[in-house]
């Protein structure tokens, strides 16, 4: 089974945002991918450990911290206690997926409805 793991809190600092976790991330290998979870109104950006996906799950009470990184370009960093990893692609993943969302019901009215009214 893939494991997730929840961005507790997205901080912009002047040249990245970082996106902080309570678990750790030694190992993670970031694989430039994002999916969406309309279910749960996430993004989940792809990541890999031990031949096995790691789910990094960036809930909708990230969203407009997102926005403000998506708008000044920054670069984003996946950060726990000990280490830290830039998520590369991160911005072309997240601005296409964004963009493929807006105005598409494949994704669901309400999924749809909260990245419109967000990005």
């Amino acid at each position: 089974m893939n494991k997730l793991m929840k961005i507790q809190q997205a901080i912009i600092e002047t040249n990245r945002v970082n996106l902080l976790t309570n678990e750790p991330i030694t190992g993670l290998i970031p694989r430039e991918h994002i999916l969406v979870d309309s279910d749960n109104f996430s993004f989940i950006y792809l990541m890999e450990e031990n031949d096995q996906y790691v789910y990094i799950v960036l809930d909708e009470s990230i969203w407009s911290t997102l926005k403000e990184s998506i708008e000044k370009k920054l670069p984003a960093y996946l950060i726990s206690d000990k280490d830290q990893i830039e998520l590369t692609s991160f911005q072309d993943e997240i601005e296409y997926i964004i963009n493929n969302i807006k105005g598409n019901g494949n994704y669901g009215e309400e999924m749809v409805e909260k990245v419109e009214k967000t990005f």
